[in-house]
């Protein structure tokens, strides 16, 4: 199925770390992500976390760096 054939719902995750995926709505989200309330086709999804996922290192990282003083 291309892009443009896509009609699918999807819903935007996260997981502990602050990285952000997307899911087909209506299935289970795999354990260790958490839905946002965030659903829409496919390229809402990933434009909606474009906007919202602005520091791509994984949220243990950037605590380290902070408690070092970076």
């Amino acid at each position: 199925m291309s892009a443009e054939e896509d009609t699918r719902t999807y819903r935007v995750v996260v997981n502990h770390e602050e990285q952000y995926s997307i899911w087909a709505a209506g299935r289970d989200v795999p354990d260790g992500w958490t839905a946002t309330g965030f659903e829409g086709p496919k390229q809402e999804c990933l434009d909606h976390i474009d906007e919202v996922w602005t520091d791509m290192r994984p949220l243990s990282l950037r605590r380290r760096m902070a408690d070092a003083g970076q």
